[in-house]
């Protein structure tokens, strides 16, 4: 079949107004907006200023109004617990306003800030809704953050509510959510009125008087007396979430999204991105603590009226590298996205590809992959064992949907490996050199997206204007700076080569070295350190840390390093997979006195690289070097 790509992407181009706003006949409105986009508004423009609508209602009392409150929502499966559920679009809007009934009684309404901290169970999906569904504007934190991580963002968002469940659980093992959750509100100025925690049975949680409520019971009670309340109208402007971006120990960087063109955009995606039809069985192997769980596991595919997967799992040990492999076959997957990280995880415990035959995936169509770079022996490793095209593609937390990718649903063009291929409609890319003038085809660059950004991306940071403005916009002005440095090629395929910030991708996880940086100089022994990201064949980078040890110290540096390795752990949580310190005499630096991360990393990654002209002392570099061959890394 023909791409209508170019088609497509030329009449937005020509004409985004018109574009935006036939997208947006694909949501149901309280008050159509007039016109798609209003340059004059926000900080580079809104989208739908003038529309008034909400984002639960067109999740679910649209679906259930037309007559399919009987099709399946969600399809829980958790291979962790043994339990597999199925649940209606009608049951789902039971649950979903009966918790917004118990969300009115307990003060919060719209506007308010509800914090969610739960593992990847329904009623996490159910507690988003439910926010959404009154115009309350959720924050969900990732289960794996630590005490501190979780209070700077009940902090910076002044969260009304928090809701949380008492334990996640990991293969092999229960994760204790509640005593984090105490942990974070001692450590937190503000003081949430109350907490919904439901407790799962492998490890129930001791309750606070007068703070903390069984969220289950409350939810049942609601029900029983037939209190729900109907979906509060908001304006298309209006927050729908805030979302954290990295783990950060400073002040978090909350990514704000609209209500409608989040939806506009999400609703586009499923369809003509994603190729998925309402009705079909769509997978995205995330977590709801990321930004793909936002838009993939929850929103786009409630909007699209599909079924979507909450899947509690690993790729591989619940129980073997197949649980991918199984859940398509059994629940008829027809499209899945996860990321680069868990294809690796599951080929190298399952290289030949053998639990793929075990199952039948003739309903399975493609599978998408993004998070970090997803190199060609990994796609080409997919594409040999499933048989279905593997479509890499690009986008970040700010952009809330794919920025760049082979659409599916307008008909896949050729596959360049390394490249996640085109930009989609909405996003005008360029490559610009540090002085803001663009470059030719193939040459590396700043990857910018020219203003205004399409219906989807943030409008702003949450109560961050200023710090939105210097992030993102003040660099390159009337572009957007995305931090990656990339190229555009002849046919203008994008190849994303790298981050020009200081965020790593741990298994699909942006992380902030600067913030590790920041707990390994906390400990008493260290007296300056630099956190590298370096390459790993599985998780696509993870953290070395180069520690210098005061002179006083007499101690074993051994014993140190497992002391700052417990300490990020401990701060910024397991998800920051820190497991490499390394004790050196001191770290190379330019003269004015800046470390020399980025030669550290190419020594590192075995990578090309020259003397730095303003290195101060070029002796340290050779002591880098024996220090990471004496842990088998650069050799």
């Amino acid at each position: 079949m023909a791409s209508r790509y170019a088609d497509v992407y030329a009449g937005w181009k020509s004409d985004p107004q018109s574009f935006w706003s036939n997208a947006a006949n694909a949501i149901d409105w309280f008050e159509r907006p007039a016109r798609a986009f209003d340059a004059d508004a926000g900080i580079y423009g809104h989208w739908f200023a003038e529309g008034i609508t909400n984002t639960c209602y067109n999740c679910l009392d649209r679906h259930v109004a037309a007559g399919r409150g009987e099709q399946i929502a969600f399809i829980y499966d958790s291979p962790v617990t043994g339990r597999v559920e199925r649940i209606s679009y009608a049951s789902l809007l039971g649950d979903v306003a009966a918790l917004a009934a118990v969300y009115r009684k307990l003060g919060v309404g719209k506007g308010d800030r509800i914090i969610i901290y739960m593992p990847m169970i329904p009623q996490a999906a159910v507690a988003m809704l439910a926010a959404a569904r009154i115009g309350a504007v959720h924050s969900v934190v990732f289960g794996g953050f630590a005490a501190n991580e979780l209070a700077v963002r009940i902090d910076d968002c002044q969260a009304k509510l928090i809701v949380s469940a008492s334990c996640g659980i990991e293969p092999g093992r229960t994760v204790a959510y509640k005593p984090l959750l105490d942990a974070a509100l001692d450590i937190a100025t503000h003081k949430p009125a109350h907490c919904l925690v439901f407790q799962r049975e492998m490890a129930e949680a001791a309750m606070t008087e007068g703070r903390d409520l069984d969220f289950a019971a409350a939810l049942a009670a609601a029900k029983q007396a037939g209190e729900e309340v109907g979906c509060t109208p908001v304006a298309s402007t209006d927050p729908l979430y805030v979302l954290y971006t990295s783990g950060t120990t400073g002040q978090p960087k909350g990514v704000v999204r609209d209500n409608g063109g989040h939806m506009v955009a999400l609703k586009w995606s499923m369809e003509n991105f994603f190729g998925v039809q309402p009705g079909e069985v769509f997978w995205a192997a995330s977590d709801i603590g990321w930004v793909v769980g936002h838009s993939y596991i929850v929103y786009g595919p409630l909007l699209n009226g599909s079924t979507s997967i909450l899947f509690e799992g690993k790729p591989v040990g619940t129980p073997d590298p197949g649980t991918y492999w199984r859940i398509i076959a059994e629940h008829g997957v027809v499209v899945m996205f996860t990321a680069p990280t868990a294809l690796r995880a599951i080929r190298k415990e399952d290289p030949e590809a053998s639990h793929v035959r075990r199952y039948d995936l003739s309903k399975f169509r493609a599978l998408f992959l993004a998070g970090e770079r997803a190199d060609p022996d990994t796609i080409q490793w997919a594409e040999n064992a499933l048989g279905v095209p593997v479509i890499d593609h690009w986008w970040q937390t700010e952009t809330g949907w794919p920025v760049a990718g082979n659409p599916m649903g307008l008909g896949l063009l050729p596959v360049k490996y390394g490249s996640p291929a085109v930009p989609l409609p909405g996003y005008d890319v360029q490559i610009l050199d540090d002085a803001g003038h663009p470059v030719g085809a193939g040459t590396l660059g700043n990857v910018v997206v020219k203003l205004p950004l399409p219906p989807g991306c943030l409008p702003t940071l949450w109560n961050a204007d200023h710090r939105f403005r210097a992030a993102y916009l003040d660099e390159f002005p009337g572009y957007y700076k995305t931090a990656d440095a990339g190229y555009l090629d002849e046919d203008g395929y994008i190849f994303i080569m790298a981050r020009t910030d200081d965020i790593i991708n741990v298994a699909g996880h942006r992380l902030s070295t600067g913030a590790m940086e920041e707990v390994c100089a906390s400990h008493p022994d260290v007296a300056e350190c630099a956190v590298i990201g370096i390459a790993d064949d599985l998780k696509g980078q993870v953290p070395a840390g180069f520690l210098v040890i005061n002179s006083n110290v007499s101690r074993e540096t051994s014993e140190i390093e497992r002391e700052v390795i417990s300490l990020v752990r401990e701060r910024i949580g397991p998800v920051a997979a820190f497991r490499l310190a390394i004790c050196v005499k001191r770290l190379p630096k330019t003269r004015s006195g800046k470390i020399l991360r980025a030669t550290i990393q190419k020594i590192a990654d075995r990578q090309p690289w020259k003397m730095p002209a303003t290195i101060d002392d070029p002796v340290i570099l050779d002591e880098i070097t024996v220090a990471l061959q004496g842990r088998g890394i650069g050799v």
